[in-house]
């Protein structure tokens, strides 16, 4: 046994880059070609692999460092008839392709095996297209029939993900750029690739059905100037889905306001409990324990609709999405069996959820799941809006910003602070009888929390 110190490799002409995800630990045995690390520059993610086969003794790179070409990255112990001789850089990549060259050059008759030639600069560089080949008349259609045809471009080198992600992508004709990335500071990975394209299959299909036509681009530099800004991923992305469900879905509105004075009065009350809790008590945690409470009420708006159109599925759990805003765009954390859990605890999982999701940290999972969702403009104003019903739940409920109205009580005229809702619901699912009662029955829960101890 012996142990060797591996170098980074020669990544082109970025002085420095940083290591942005550590693959393996002190201890762990790795093939010849795992992944080691990830280091990032302005350009691409690339993926370091292991040179040979060995356990890994140590390892001299952190999180965040920012390290160059022959920085020291990690010591392997090998077998000692396994280990070659290394070199780092590009002398690294001539030696590997010589001594490839050189095997291929004696055949057979040196090793009894066919020569293949290795170049390992190939395991550190993003896949990018052939230069011969345009790429702005390269589109890949995998299934003619299926799937729409997808044009790769230069941006995909610059998207965060694995040669093994980047070449599935390549063989489905799938643009990196379009695709949201749910792994460790955004990577993509290949249950992302599939979702796209299960997604693109169903807009394809519903486009067959009653396709509308693109509007056409105009030429705004003949009225003055003007600036092309690129969308982010995420922004197209979410124009792609709610083009998808507002498409798709048959939206009906349902409106109605709700006399939240007694609440907001017993939640300042809690105040003091809430500061000894630690916990910050907004108003989304009894609202999400209202819609729980409705949901198990009017089980009919927890369902989702097959695609078939045969049968409905009738969800016996009760997990609801909140629309947080972001500076890359919006994103649904999901809390999870929102009917078992209380208020307390609701409270601590908003903050921290939505906290997870202005940092771009939630994970695959915490945005998946949802029954029925609840977007809430409370904190910027209107007196309403019409949210767009995120299939393949069937409902979303809008929240305005609450307002002091007068309002006719016990006889008397009084001051009452009102709070707008509106349920967008999905007509195929849902009838407008239960959508009036929907609302009804969370109006009068949100007046009178006793309600939610029934």
């Amino acid at each position: 046994m012996s142990v060797e110190n591996i170098k980074v490799p020669d990544f082109g002409d970025a002085s420095e880059v940083e290591v942005i995800e550590l693959l393996v630990s002190v201890g762990q045995s790795v093939a010849e070609n795992d992944s080691l690390l990830v280091l990032e520059s302005d350009k691409a993610a690339m993926e370091i692999p292991a040179p040979m086969a060995g356990i890994v003794k140590s390892i001299a790179v952190n999180l965040g460092d920012q390290v160059s070409s022959g920085s020291a990255m990690l010591s392997l112990e090998v077998e000692s008839e396994t280990v070659s001789p290394q070199t780092n850089g590009k002398d690294a990549a001539n030696t590997a392709s010589g001594s490839a060259q050189g095997k291929e050059a004696q055949g057979e008759e040196a090793t009894g095996q066919p020569a293949v030639q290795t170049d390992v600069s190939l395991a550190v560089v993003p896949v990018q297209l052939p230069p011969e080949t345009p790429v702005e008349s390269a589109p890949t259609e995998v299934v003619p029939s299926r799937y729409p045809a997808t044009q790769l471009n230069d941006e995909s080198s610059r998207v965060y993900a694995g040669p093994a992600v980047r070449k599935l992508a390549r063989e489905l004709g799938v643009d990196l750029t379009l695709v949201m990335g749910t792994g460790t500071k955004s990577r993509v990975l290949k249950e992302d690739i599939h979702d796209f394209v299960k997604s693109r299959i169903s807009a394809s299909a519903g486009q067959q059905v009653g396709s509308v036509s693109t509007i056409p681009d105009v030429d705004f530099s003949q009225f003055g100037e003007i600036e092309k800004v690129p969308l982010s991923k995420l922004h197209k992305l979410i124009g792609a889905n709610m083009h998808r469900n507002w498409s798709n879905v048959p939206h009906v509105a349902q409106f109605n306001k709700a006399d939240v004075s007694d609440l907001e009065k017993f939640r300042s009350e809690l105040k003091p409990e809430a500061e000894r809790r630690g916990v910050k008590l907004t108003f989304l945690p009894f609202l999400l324990k209202a819609c729980a409470k409705a949901l198990q009420e009017y089980p009919q708006f927890n369902v989702s609709l097959h695609s078939s159109g045969e049968y409905i599925i009738q969800k016996k759990f009760i997990h609801i999405g909140v629309a947080v805003a972001t500076e890359a765009g919006l994103v649904v954390p999901v809390i999870r069996d929102v009917d078992n859990k209380s208020i307390w605890q609701l409270a601590a999982e908003v903050v921290e959820l939505t906290g997870k999701a202005k940092q771009r940290k939630l994970s695959r999972e915490e945005m998946q799941g949802a029954c029925f969702s609840i977007s809430s403009l409370g904190a910027i104003g209107g007196t309403g809006f019409i949210p767009i019903v995120n299939a393949p739940e069937v409902a979303i409920l809008g929240v305005a910003k609450t307002a002091i109205k007068p309002v006719y009580l016990n006889g008397e005229l009084t001051a009452r602070k009102m709070l707008p809702i509106t349920l967008s619901y999905d007509h195929r699912a849902v009838n407008g009888v239960d959508g009036g009662l929907f609302t009804d029955f969370l109006v009068k829960v949100l007046s009178d929390i006793r309600y939610l101890s029934l």
